[in-house]
């Protein structure tokens, strides 16, 4: 199946010669094709151009390509998270202001905040629950443009928590439709 996207406004981050690595004051230079095209073939890019480009070109518009249009509207690469614990139970949000009132992370885990008490809580939780919460956050990363994730575990602090959280992450690699990357930080910090 190919899918032509046409009469992009703005076509950023597209490059005809692909570079290996990019740093320092080069991260800076941003390509933008304005007035552009897009062709999408078996879910990768097959060629690109301006609109002006694109009615020179050989390519051959049938029932067999699906068009999108769209004028006004900017295409650009997925962001790529690459740090994430995207498995956990509960929430920490009360420690976010606690942090901003001032108080210190010794004070939060004095007061029982703190990973301590993310471990309890993702230790008392059940696979399908830690599965369940972390597939609506995938699902929500992915609509705010996110294409690929690296989730890990860590906030276990035992062996059978820390291999629950990687059943998880496992599960969430075969049913969420992003590319996902697991990485084991069973020493995310010493259990008290």
């Amino acid at each position: 199946m190919k899918t032509l996207i046409k009469n992009i406004k703005k076509l950023v981050q597209i490059e005809s010669e692909m570079r290996i690595k990019v740093s320092g004051k080069e991260m800076a230079n941003v390509e933008i094709l304005e007035n552009a095209w897009l062709l999408i073939e078996n879910d990768k890019i097959a060629a690109f151009g301006t609109m002006d480009e694109l009615q020179l070109s050989d390519l051959v518009i049938n029932d067999e390509i699906k068009e999108i249009d769209a004028s006004g509207k900017l295409v650009f690469p997925s962001f790529v998270d690459s740090h994430t614990h995207l498995v956990y139970a509960g929430s920490r949000e009360i420690e976010y202001i606690d942090k901003i009132k001032g108080l210190s992370y010794e004070e939060i885990a004095k007061r029982g905040g703190g990973i301590l008490n993310s471990a309890k809580r993702l230790q008392e939780a059940s696979e399908d629950e830690l599965y369940k919460e972390a597939s609506l956050r995938i699902k929500e990363i992915i609509g705010q443009g996110t294409g690929a994730v690296e989730i890990k575990s860590g906030y276990g602090l035992n062996t059978e928590a820390e291999l629950k959280m990687l059943r998880v992450i496992k599960r969430l690699k075969e049913t969420m439709p992003v590319t996902i990357k697991s990485t084991f930080l069973g020493a995310h910090s010493v259990p008290a």
